[in-house]
């Protein structure tokens, strides 16, 4: 498990051994660090028409290092997100609890398209709980389950606005205590590894749409190869509007398709005030 998630800076790490012995060549590594807080409150004093007083909050990362040397170009990038909500006299509930790494490596051939391998992993920042039932089931927990992808297939990355591949990916689910997530009911052991075979599409769009507005959206596929008709979805949607350096306001829609988490579609929508400062 732990080969798995350092397999992105193993690649980073080779990448720049093997440039750095050259001092002819020059190296372009692109860093970018982008941290925030998103906000939103409500409170009420002596207030005749009802209510209850609110707050929630995420905390949020955006980091990725990028290298391109011709003919290579090597894609990487962590979100991390964290938040927490709190109504009345309730106890704090989570709201936002995920992290997604992804790395893409890809090599140009003068096609249209380039032929890449990709690693991707999902997990839970920490501990997972549905608050429909009382009290509180917890149900998730870091890397429990915990989802490692790896795609080998083209991709069409040229415009700088739309980036999209479609490759032939090896998918592991790992969980600890949580093996609903991947155990196989037809079997009497109870397995904690599930290895599935299949498709993966993504596409990412990057619209900016005015001076001061950003659209940005990626949708995820994948199907199994003994269940094509079957598909697990994620599309992920943000439009940020830019105040000024520092505050924005962001809309995000999250709609996630995967039968092996629920039976039914997930959505989720945050509208928040934030604050973010670039790093780097």
């Amino acid at each position: 498990m732990k080969k798995l998630f350092l397999l992105p800076l193993i690649i980073i790490i080779i990448s720049a051994n093997i440039y750095a012995s050259d001092t002819t060549v020059v190296k372009t590594w692109t860093p970018k660090a982008v941290v925030g807080l998103n906000v939103n409150q409500i409170a009420f004093t002596n207030w005749s028409q009802g209510g209850e007083n609110s707050i929630a909050w995420t905390i949020f990362s955006s980091l990725g290092l990028d290298y391109f040397q011709a003919p290579w170009k090597l894609k990487n990038s962590l979100k991390v997100a964290y938040g927490r909500t709190k109504l009345g006299d309730a106890d704090f509930s989570t709201n936002d609890n995920e992290i997604y790494l992804e790395s893409v490596l890809s090599y140009n051939i003068g096609w249209a398209v380039d032929p890449y391998f990709s690693n991707t992993v999902r997990t839970s920042v920490t501990s997972g709980f549905d608050y429909k039932v009382t009290p509180a089931m917890k149900i998730a927990d870091f890397f429990d389950p915990g989802y490692v992808t790896q795609s080998l297939g083209f991709t069409y990355d040229r415009s700088g606005t739309i980036t999209t591949r479609l490759g032939i990916a090896i998918q592991e689910t790992f969980t600890r205590k949580f093996t609903q997530y991947s155990d196989d009911p037809d079997t009497p052991e109870i397995e904690k590894i599930k290895i599935e075979t299949g498709i993966e599409s993504v596409t990412e769009l990057k619209h900016p749409f005015a001076d001061n507005m950003l659209f940005e959206s990626k949708l995820r596929l994948f199907s199994r190869f003994d269940s094509l008709d079957v598909w697990d979805v994620r599309w992920d949607n943000t439009i940020t509007a830019k105040i000024n350096d520092y505050f924005h306001v962001n809309l995000n829609v999250l709609l996630i398709h995967e039968i092996s988490q629920s039976l039914k579609t997930q959505l989720k929508q945050a509208l928040q005030l934030g604050i973010s400062y670039t790093l780097l």
